[in-house]
């Protein structure tokens, strides 16, 4: 037996896009229903278990056997529940499982199985029936009982057919995608994350739990408070609130949150505190900490919050459950000391200090993570890991000097674009913010929208001077201007000659209907069935089928901009995960964007670990690399 491939049904009393897996599977009700494999290149089989039946000794030894590697869709399900089923100490180890989910992502395909089979042509998909059978065999029925084989006899039979050909259909899709190999490191870098998901990360319960009670007092009170002005009964309704403003003579279109932060300037009592009470019941401060008691398990910490290939199409990480990726920043200066306050369950401290309960919450969400008793955080990211790269690849040496030399990268941005020396809190500081905006704005692309999207506006700026700044920017950056041109003509060319071109140390090259993109680490990124067309501007350019930013599976449009921005994102992961695998050997439990969180001794050096994240790849030792560190007892941003 070389490979071993699986698909489960299961039960469980949790609900599992809430919970998650881990907490799913420890639930007292959790079972496993029906267990369908085929080994290597076997017809599939089917174990009826909620009927009694069992799965083999060998298929066992198997799962357990890290020289038979196993195969699923979304692996790291089957890989959770059958630790559990097993009753194995900790989980079964992930070196030897391999997800065809990562497979199609790796081939920039949809997500779900059900749109990868219609992707690639499959000729016999996932069975539609799928839904409905889950819901009655997987789920609780709306009186909280199971729905049990013998209630529907021929339900059960069919539900077994579903199990056999998801294996089925898993298998066709693994072997029509296996013509292109994910690389050897890919895997090892899968099977990191996996460990990161399965060791998880301790949650301060005493702060959450309060957390969500002081919430919903909170948004008790506001409501009440809302209701005193206006009148209406439900002060939650939108269409409810814009009536009454109405009736005040205020007319609005909107009142998303950017809106009515405008409105409160410009208006008098009593709109200016509907406005605010009305910002405050939009506060969602509260769904981290209830994701958090959602998810959290027996031994009080979070597993599963991360999707190895989850931000499509650079195969960066994603976040799941209490989504990590993006959390509210900490700008208070007192932290400390208002979380122990919400630790005591002072809630009137709160109301008397601040003017908004659920914004100091929601600044206190990271600091609900913690490490266990007897240890502390180190909490390390690289600095300014994108324009460091993007600076790299296009040669553009001014700012590879300036990196070099230890520069700040927004001061050196604004002197060379100004032709005056810029230093952060001395000469010519003023300028620093404006070389920080063109910074953020201009590097792949952006112009005139990209700098009001990074606040231009706010900075009061016109849209004549903005545009001054992003053309001040570009002039200054020539080399980087120069490869966008570069990797739009290089990806046509590709498509068209079908034979490859290289642009600095990133290759294109054609194979069998996918245009890839190869890194300096040797991955790649696929832009399936690609054509030529001539965009809004009359130049050539590459539409290829991928996932949208909608999540669905489409037509996406690039530009050279875009090409730049793939890569320099793709290549700052490839560095991270680069990073994590040298960190393997301590215990990281978060890492975010291009920070890594580790739970460590208390005499653990921050110098070790921001030392060995400032050592450069082999495949890119060129690049100068560093990090910055800090320790503590709980997360938060420095």
């Amino acid at each position: 037996m070389k490979e071993l491939f699986i698909d489960i049904e299961t039960y469980s009393g949790s609900d599992l896009k809430k919970s998650g897996m881990y907490r799913y599977s420890e639930d007292k009700d959790f079972r496993i229903l029906l267990f369908g494999y085929s080994v290597d290149d076997e017809p599939v089989k089917v174990i009826d278990l909620a009927q009694d039946e069992v799965i083999p000794r060998e298929i066992i030894d198997a799962i357990k056997s890290d020289k038979v590697i196993k195969w699923a869709y979304n692996s790291m399900f089957e890989r959770v529940c059958l630790s559990r089923y097993l009753n194995v100490d900790g989980f079964l180890n992930p070196k030897s499982w391999r997800c065809d989910m990562v497979y199609s992502l790796y081939l920039g395909m949809p997500t779900s199985l059900l749109d990868v089979g219609k992707a690639i042509g499959i000729e016999k998909g996932k069975m539609e029936e799928g839904k409905e059978l889950i819901k009655y065999f997987c789920v609780s029925n709306r009186y909280g009982k199971r729905n049990m084989p013998d209630n529907a006899s021929f339900k059960w039979e069919l539900f077994k057919k579903y199990n056999e050909r998801d294996v089925e259909v898993e298998k066709e899709i693994h072997n029509k995608l296996k013509r292109f190999e994910v690389p050897k490191f890919v895997w090892e870098e899968y099977a990191l994350d996996q460990v990161i998901n399965d060791r998880g990360i301790k949650i301060d319960e005493v702060l959450m739990n309060n957390a969500i009670d002081m919430d919903e007092k909170s948004h008790s009170e506001t409501e009440e408070k809302l209701k005193q002005i206006t009148g209406i009964n439900n002060v939650n309704s939108a269409l409810q609130i814009r009536e009454w403003l109405q009736s005040q003579g205020e007319f609005v279109d909107s009142l998303g949150k950017n809106n009515v932060k405008e409105r409160i300037e410009q208006v008098d009592e009593p709109l200016k505190s509907v406005y605010k009470l009305r910002l405050k019941l939009a506060k969602s401060s509260v769904k981290k900490y209830q994701a958090m008691k959602n998810s959290i398990c027996k031994d009080g910490r979070c597993h599963g919050l991360f999707q190895f290939y989850g931000a499509n199409h650079t195969g960066r990480f994603s976040g799941r459950l209490v989504q990590l990726q993006n959390l509210a920043r900490n700008n208070m200066k007192d932290l400390e000391k208002v979380r122990e306050y919400v630790k005591n369950n002072n809630y009137n401290y709160l109301v008397n200090t601040y003017e908004s309960v659920p914004d100091v919450l929601s600044e206190l969400v990271r600091t609900a993570l913690i490490p266990e008793d007897g240890y502390k955080f180190i909490v390390a990211d690289f600095s300014s890991i994108e324009a460091r790269v993007l600076s790299f690849i296009a040669n553009e040496i001014w700012r590879i000097v300036a990196f070099k030399n230890g520069k700040d990268i927004y001061c050196a941005t604004a002197s060379e674009m100004f032709g005056v020396p810029v230093e952060k809190n001395g000469v010519n500081k003023e300028l620093r913010q404006k070389g920080k905006q063109a910074e953020l704005a201009c590097g792949y692309g952006g112009s005139l929208g990209a700098m009001k999207k990074m606040g231009g506006d706010a900075m009061g700026l016109t849209d004549d001077e903005m545009m001054e700044l992003v053309n001040k920017w570009r002039s200054a950056n020539k080399q980087i201007v120069k490869l966008w041109s570069d990797m739009n003509k290089a990806a046509v060319a590709t498509v068209k000659e079908k034979n490859m071109h290289v642009v600095k140390c990133i290759k294109f090259f054609y194979e069998a209907g996918i245009l890839f993109m190869e890194l300096p680490s040797g991955r790649r990124l696929a832009y399936t069935r690609p054509k030529i067309i001539n965009n809004a501007f009359g130049f050539e350019a590459i539409e290829y089928m991928g996932v949208e930013s909608n999540k669905k599976y489409g037509t996406i449009q690039m530009y050279g901009g875009k090409w730049v921005e793939n890569a320099v994102q793709a290549i700052s992961r490839d560095i991270l995960c680069f990073c994590m695998k040298n960190l393997s050997k301590y215990r990281i439990v978060a890492h975010i964007h291009d920070e890594v969180v580790i739970e460590c001794p208390m005499d653990e050096k921050v110098e070790t670990i921001t030392d060995i994240m400032s050592i450069s790849p082999s495949w890119m030792p060129e690049i100068k690399l560093t990090a910055d560190g800090f320790e503590t007892m709980f997360y938060k941003k420095e």
